[in-house]
């Protein structure tokens, strides 16, 4: 059972997740040489307001706002039946085909990597990108799978015994990001 979650320091405030999301986007901007083929993919449920972030980001770089959708892996999980009972699944919308696109994952965290194996399995369920790449606010290690991030907006070593939180403000009513302990 967990125990309560201490914060024990705040990583980054509003300008801060604000410096990385316009770093990031400049970053996808330069390495896929423009955006023709490129579209966002946040994964539910902080990952889409950091994929809406980095299209309106992107649109101010570019002119063009490059499509955005969301993901929920919630079936795609080989955690699914530890975590609950009855799992909450939630609406996958990508309004555009994935085909020959090359797909940005965003999430708000990558730790074991695992996640980010489900949101791969839920992706090609929608069809064959030509290349899908992976934007991260915070890459706190601790891989269990061969997994990199291609953009991270900041590494956090980490203790296993240390939780990161991320608080959006379209989810949390504040921008901001903690580390803590359980306790």
């Amino acid at each position: 059972m967990r125990g309560e979650i201490r914060e024990k320091v705040q990583l980054m405030d509003e300008e801060g997740i604000r410096r990385a999301v316009t770093r990031i986007a400049h970053e996808i901007v330069e390495r896929n040489k423009g955006i023709e083929s490129v579209a966002l993919v946040g994964i539910r449920r902080r990952g889409l307001p950091l994929a809406r972030r980095l299209a309106d980001e992107i649109l101010q770089i570019e002119g063009k706002k490059p499509p955005t959708g969301v993901l929920d892996i919630t079936l795609y999980r080989d955690d699914l039946t530890t975590r609950t009972d009855q799992p909450v699944v939630h609406k996958t919308e990508v309004p555009f085909n994935v085909e020959d696109r090359v797909i940005v994952l965003v999430d708000d965290v990558i730790y074991t990597g695992r996640t980010i194996r489900a949101a791969l399995d839920a992706l090609m369920d929608l069809g064959r990108p030509r290349a899908i790449q992976l934007a991260v606010l915070i890459d706190r290690g601790h891989r269990e799978l061969p997994i990199r991030a291609d953009y991270v907006g900041k590494n956090v070593p980490t203790s296993r015994q240390e939780v990161i939180g991320v608080e959006l403000s379209e989810i949390d009513g504040v921008d901001r990001v903690v580390i803590g302990e359980i306790t």
